[in-house]
């Protein structure tokens, strides 16, 4: 008999709940009334209505539990959000190789004046919900909100609200040589807004697939504003997705986002994880092997500043034999901002012959800016190679001056070095456009503070 761990520590299966814990949170169960969507007949509503029973056991994140416990919300819950219900203009800068292959979403509403599909083989549909065939839309069933970890109250809160999907699907054997931007613009006024995007990504055994999803700010000031976002990756046998995500919200912006993945045997995913933005920002990483000989490759590149909060959670379960996984997140902090890392690897006693690498690595640019990293590793199996770590460290006295007898002033001497910290990341992404431009926004930021 094979136990399977999970990623999550919310089960799957459905639980009955005494009536008397419903609404146990007042905030939640306002939101909740805003995002309820009029009923409709079939397995869509089905799904908000379970999910919505979840939101009504269940409460907002405090510091008191520890997944929680560096990431204060108190912040979040003072805000009065909103749906946005008109689609409003946006412009948009398309990444030049995939100008026929992006999907855009303003304030998580379908553009289709500012989408283009064209071109993309055969066997591949990129779409949004509404617009696949009665035959799409059921497989978009059997995998949509089927990840482990559905009933996570922000993943639940996005199912209740969820009206439109981000629908990528690769037929067996298709190579998908263009990459798909999926772009999520956040266009906001006066009133604080919330949307909650949803992406859906089915790749077919020994298909190929790179994707790139991107949360930006479209308005010309900043704004309070929350997004909520959850996407599920389905990896076939022998399928490969590299999946690129670029968060760079608004500096007043909430973003909460969860990636769930599901890797069959002999399948191989790289995630290339970039945060920029937002005033508080958590990213929920979540890998589940269901087969053997897996590759899991998970990059991760956090830059913040001010009074910036940005948390990272990963949980990788290898629950069977021949695994391979390799971790580097790096964080380069200044003023008086806080990172957090928190990375989770779980090898039970089936997933043998496992060999799994993690490593954090941290760069502060402030006295007054703070990490709090937690790199784990919970081994069962007796036949593994594993190893984490974590570093912290600031810029060496001793390399910049080396650069200033140079001829090279302090101030750029020490965006050199930052530059290159950051580029054993930023150099992994498979889109030399979107390389250049995350190079130009890294040495464009201010000027690091030191004190």
């Amino acid at each position: 008999m094979t136990i399977q761990v999970s990623p999550s520590s919310i089960p799957n299966s459905d639980t009955v709940m005494t009536s008397a814990l419903l609404d146990r949170d007042a905030y939640l169960t306002e939101l909740l009334n805003q995002l309820t969507v009029p009923e409709t007949e079939g397995w869509l509503q089905e799904l908000r209505q379970r999910a919505a029973n979840w939101v009504r056991h269940s409460t907002i994140p405090t510091t008191r539990e520890e997944e929680w416990r560096f990431t204060d919300l108190s912040a979040l819950r003072q805000v009065q959000f909103q749906v946005e219900t008109q689609l409003k203009q946006a412009d948009i800068s398309p990444i030049p190789e995939a100008v026929n292959s992006r999907l855009v979403f303003v304030n998580g509403v379908y553009a289709p004046e500012l989408s283009a599909v064209a071109d993309l083989p055969s066997g591949v549909v990129v779409s949004n919900l509404a617009k696949l065939s009665v035959g799409e839309q059921e497989r978009v069933r059997q995998y949509l909100a089927q990840a482990e970890g559905a009933q996570e109250v922000f993943t639940a809160l996005n199912t209740v609200g969820l009206t439109d999907v981000a629908v990528v699907l690769v037929a067996k054997n298709v190579v998908v040589e263009t990459p798909i931007h999926l772009l999520f613009i956040s266009m906001v006024g006066e009133v604080a807004t919330i949307s909650q995007p949803r992406c859906l990504v089915v790749a077919e055994g020994g298909s190929q697939v790179s994707l790139i999803e991107e949360y930006t700010n479209g308005a010309a000031k900043e704004a309070v504003y929350l997004t909520n976002a959850v996407t599920e990756i389905w990896v076939g046998e022998n399928a490969q997705v590299s999946h690129t995500r670029v968060e760079r919200e608004g500096g007043e912006a909430f973003h909460i986002g969860k990636t769930a993945i599901a890797q069959a045997r002999d399948s191989r995913y790289t995630c290339n994880a970039i945060t920029f933005g937002g005033k508080l920002s958590r990213h929920n990483l979540e890998i589940l092997q269901t087969g053997e000989q897996t590759e899991t490759i998970l990059n991760g590149l956090t830059i913040i500043a001010g009074k910036q909060v940005a948390d990272t959670h990963s949980a990788l379960a290898l629950n069977y034999p021949h695994g391979t996984s390799k971790q580097l997140h790096k964080c380069i902090v200044g003023d008086r901002a806080h990172a957090v890392f928190n990375g989770k690897v779980f090898v039970p006693k089936p997933a043998q012959l496992t060999d799994a690498a993690q490593l954090n690595r941290n760069l502060l640019l402030s006295s007054k800016a703070r990490v709090d990293t937690k790199p784990q590793l919970e081994i069962t199996a007796d036949n593994v190679k594993c190893a984490h770590g974590a570093t912290v460290s600031q810029l060496e006295d001793d390399e910049i001056f080396y650069l200033q007898s140079r001829g090279i002033d302090e101030n750029d001497a020490r965006k050199l070095l930052i530059n290159a910290f950051a580029a054993e990341i930023i150099t992994q992404i498979p889109v030399p456009s979107l390389q250049e431009n995350l190079f130009n926004t890294v040495t464009s930021l201010k000027s690091p503070t030191t004190d």
